[in-house]
């Protein structure tokens, strides 16, 4: 049975763990000199989801942040050759943001930087630990009982 301090306790664990991992994982983006921040990082992953170009006002609401900061996230991304402003071809007054080549390549690294941060958060644990956490941790992010 859990108390409310035990819960303030799994409470700040979580965000204990969570601070961890961005920690992590900002170190191995820095070390790879893969050349983003982990908030250039996360708008790479996020126009990696979409079939076709998104208009500026699709990635900031998808990444619940004004449209004004993710202006400022393009910006860096587009002069370092990751990404590209484009006309839509429906309606030349939208501008639509699609990864190039380079940004291709930089989603790559980020996949190893997460893949190798996970591999050094989860060290200590047995396959089976792993397996009980990932069941936890999918009840957690779902909200089921």
């Amino acid at each position: 049975m859990t108390t409310p301090d035990s819960d303030s306790l799994l409470a700040e664990q979580l965000l204990r763990l969570t601070r961890r991992v961005h920690g992590i994982q900002k170190r191995q983006l820095h070390e790879r000199g893969l050349g983003v921040t982990p908030a250039q990082s996360r708008l790479l992953r996020t126009l990696a989801h979409w079939e076709t170009p998104p208009r500026m006002a699709d990635l900031a609401e998808r990444l619940e942040v004004v449209p004004r900061a993710v202006t400022t996230l393009v910006d860096g991304l587009e002069a370092s050759g990751k990404v590209r402003r484009v006309p839509d071809p429906a309606n030349r007054r939208v501008i639509r943001i699609e990864l190039t080549e380079e940004g291709l390549k930089t989603l790559q690294g980020l996949r190893d930087v997460r893949r190798a941060a996970a591999e050094e958060i989860l060290a200590p644990l047995t396959n089976e630990q792993r397996d009980v956490l990932g069941g936890l941790l999918d009840m957690l992010v779902d909200g089921r009982h």
